[in-house]
């Protein structure tokens, strides 16, 4: 038996089943009454009434529920629901005019009772759905509570789906912190309407007028929050310097593609992050392709717990790899992205390798064990100062590490081999950036020279094409190790004052995600093939470090060179004013996606390479700083730091 505690809960489905009987029901009376009126209802009408009123609510029932109109959540009633109470409702009339005609041959009944019959029902049973909405959203009390003192005073950039969405969040929670008094937005089509009672008041070019507008009728705005997911990176910088002018804070909506299917009880805005600021449009991928390339093969990743490694590893596990091999030198990074993907993709096997790409033997080992198909070369070192210090160390890692990689994915057969390498290597002024030009060099020599030969089989195995070998080269990565955005959110943190090196020094950036998606992309191209391929990301349109730290400072809310106060430091070893992103002497190429364009590799004769190689590890390993200078510029004759970059510290005085 039930107990007290359990009480009577009441079907709702069924509920809403009976409403819509009994609204039927109710409006073939109502549609007599207003069609014969009070006085002459029950003496022209009674003839014909109870037989009537039953016809009418069982064919109503039977028609809806074949239509299914009382499975539609009230909460969301939208125009699909109306719609379908609409067919439901005409379905019915036009069911139950033949019976009642073969029944009464309609005698003393008025045919245009049936029109109006058709009216009541529709507004029966779409006004109390329609009712319940606003009422559970707060639409009818939103108007009383809008400007509650707590609120406050908002414009929306952008008056489409996100505003909407925005507006209606903020009607429905009594508990909203916002209140928007106006919308701007750049479409003409758009002044001068209103969206759920809000006002378009102009194009986003007019804000300072729309913001005195307001202000003189009492609705001063205190924040700018951007709803709008199609305004350029030079729209949002330019909001955002308008945004300061006006003394307004600066956030954004969250995108649509953020939240659940189901729209969202509350919205919380955020602040404009960098990539806003230096975002461009965003690039058509071929996931198809790039799901070829990885769906059940078996992969290895080095590096695997720094930025960019961290980052492949993630979106290779969601392209249903058989398994992965994860191999980096770091004790907690190896540990955290081992950990993350093991929350997110707890069905794909997975391998951790701790180890150095120094040690041959620790990848041979581990290549032997897990047969990749595919490697993702993304360990090195990328500090240039750091590097720079220490050159031999930078040779260690950067140079002997790739070459160890490649020869290990050679003897193993390995499919593809890819290389992930930087702008810094195109007339390296760096330690660092010549390392990685030596990598490419070598990678580039080995896979020319396999090219067209078939890999060596193992006793009762096909032979197979050689080992591809991709290079993909591209600029800086937002948030990345040795960045300069999070060293300029720490100086902000701390006060400023922020350090740049150069007044004119600028960069070409990328968001980590967007450098991924876009290597995988380069990656899954001229799949089959063999040989060896250079791939640059479009980097988009270079950034003034200057312009970015200013930006930082309007984005934290404060003002540049007022409450913050930006150091030029000079040029450090191995910096240079401008990166580049081809060679004079690559030949560029375009692919079919245009995100990605191809460099024909300048070739190097790989067995005078590996010489020049066998010496340079050897001087690196001795510690010999001088010697494993001269042999790197031997084998990158354009290395060479510029001139604005040299300081009285002489390169190579560093650590040896």
């Amino acid at each position: 038996m039930p107990t007290e505690k359990t009480g009577f809960r009441i079907n709702r489905t069924y509920a809403v089943a009976a409403h819509d009987v009994i609204m039927a029901a109710a409006s073939f009376v109502l549609a007599l009454l207003l069609r014969r009126g009070v006085d002459n209802f029950f003496h022209e009408s009674g003839a014909f009434l109870a037989e009537g009123l039953l016809l009418f609510t069982v064919v109503c029932a039977l028609v809806f529920w074949r239509t299914r109109i009382y499975r539609g959540f009230w909460r969301y009633t939208s125009l699909s629901d109306v719609a379908k109470i609409v067919q439901g409702a005409s379905l019915s009339i036009l069911v139950f005019l033949p019976l009642l005609f073969a029944i009464t041959r309609l005698e003393a009944f008025p045919r245009s009772a049936l029109i109006i019959n058709w009216f009541v029902l529709l507004a029966l049973l779409i006004g109390p759905r329609v009712i319940y909405r606003a009422l559970a959203e707060g639409s009818l009390i939103g108007a009383f509570q809008r400007s509650g003192g707590h609120r406050i005073p908002v414009i929306l950039v952008g008056a489409g789906d996100a505003a909407e969405l925005f507006l209606r969040a903020m009607t429905r929670d009594p508990a909203a912190n916002y209140w928007v008094v106006g919308l701007v937005d750049d479409d003409p089509a758009k002044i001068g309407r209103h969206i759920r009672g809000v006002r378009v008041f102009g194009e986003i070019q007019s804000l300072p007028q729309v913001v005195r507008q307001l202000k003189q009728r009492g609705m001063a705005p205190q924040r700018l929050i951007l709803t709008s997911d199609e305004l350029s990176a030079a729209g949002v910088r330019a909001l955002l310097t308008a945004a300061e002018g006006l003394g307004l804070a600066f956030s954004r909506m969250p995108k649509l593609t953020d939240f659940r299917s189901d729209a969202p009880q509350s919205i919380t805005v955020k602040p404009i992050a960098v990539e806003d600021l230096l975002g461009r449009p965003q690039t058509v991928l071929d996931r198809e392709a790039m799901r070829t390339l990885i769906k059940g093969k078996r992969v290895c990743v080095t590096g695997a717990g720094g930025t960019i490694g961290s980052e492949l590893s993630r979106q290779i596990a969601g392209y249903e790899p058989e398994h992965i091999t994860l191999i980096d030198n770091a004790e907690y990074n190896l540990y955290t992205i081992d950990i993350e993907l093991g929350d997110r993709h707890p069905n794909i096997p997975r391998t951790l390798y701790l180890g150095d790409v120094r040690d041959r033997r620790r990848l041979d080992t581990a290549f032997a064990r897990e047969r990749p198909a595919l490697v993702f070369h993304a360990a090195a070192l990328k500090h240039v100062p750091m590097v720079e210090a220490n050159p031999n160390e930078g040779v260690l890692t950067n140079v002997l590490g790739t070459r160890n990689v490649a020869d290990a994915c050679v003897d193993a057969r390995v499919e593809t081999m890819v290389l992930i390498s930087t702008d810094k290597a195109v007339n390296p002024a760096s330690v660092m950036g010549a390392t990685k030009r030596i990598a490419e060099s070598y990678c580039q020599a080995l896979g020319a020279t396999l090219s067209g030969a078939p890999a060596p089989a193992a006793a009762g195995e096909a032979s197979r094409p050689a080992t591809r070998f991709v290079t993909v080269r591209f600029g800086n990565v937002l948030g990345s190790t040795g960045s300069v955005v999070p060293l300029f959110q720490r100086q902000i943190a701390a006060g400023g004052p922020l350090t740049v090196t150069h007044p004119d020094v600028s960069r070409y950036f990328m968001t980590t995600r967007e450098a991924v998606q876009l290597l995988l992309q380069a990656s899954a191209l001229g799949a089959g093939t063999t040989g060896a391929e250079i791939y640059v990301l479009d980097m988009g349109l270079s950034v003034k470090i200057q312009d970015l730290a200013r930006q930082m400072i309007r984005l934290a809310g404060l003002t540049p060179d007022k409450d913050i106060a930006i150091e030029f430091t000079g040029l450090r070893p191995g910096e240079k004013l401008h990166e580049e992103l081809f060679h004079d002497s690559e030949s560029m190429v375009t692919t079919e996606l245009p995100g990605i364009q191809r460099a024909k590799p300048r070739q190097a004769d790989l067995d005078p390479l590996r010489g020049q190689l066998d010496q340079l590890a050897s001087a690196a390993q001795a510690r010999l700083t001088p010697q494993t200078l001269a042999l790197i510029h031997a084998i990158v004759p354009e290395f060479g730091p510029d001139d604005a970059a040299m300081t009285p510290q002489a390169r190579g005085s560093g650590a040896p």
